[in-house]
């Protein structure tokens, strides 16, 4: 697998179950970045809102449904947003607390993987993605 595709709420916000500290899946999407792995996000917000900083150091594409006229499950918004990753579906896993979502990006032809866990979440992607996301690094530092 060469990119990565993760949604923000319910996914990237997940502190993991003591609820405190950095959301894991920040430091896994950061952690992939830097092993060469081509990052996105993809939201159905209406645009990115308030800018956050530190996005553009986790991901190399932004795109929010509100932004393109589609959203998901919609196949044509998981097909741009590869596309903007300059990749191939088959070549990318898409995370998404909705079980929903991460069937559109099936039909899509991505990799799909239903965050309901941290821990599962993160071991999916270190098998799928070929990196360890033991103590991976952190956006702030």
């Amino acid at each position: 697998m060469r990119g990565l595709v993760v949604d923000f709420g319910g996914v990237l916000t997940d502190r993991g179950p003591d609820g405190v500290g950095e959301p894991p899946l920040i430091g896994a999407v950061l952690a992939a970045r830097e092993a060469g792995i081509r990052t996105a996000l993809l939201s159905n917000a209406d645009g990115p809102g308030e800018p956050i900083p530190w996005l553009d150091r986790l991901f190399q594409v932004l795109v929010f449904s509100g932004d393109v006229g589609v959203a998901k499950p919609d196949v044509e918004i998981y097909r741009l947003t590869v596309e903007r990753l300059g990749l191939a579906p088959a070549e990318c896993v898409f995370v998404d607390d909705l079980a929903v979502n991460v069937r559109g990006a099936v039909r899509a032809g991505l990799v799909g993987v239903h965050h309901t866990s941290v821990a599962a979440t993160l071991a999916e992607l270190s098998v799928l993605l070929g990196v360890d996301f033991a103590g991976g690094p952190s956006y702030r530092g």
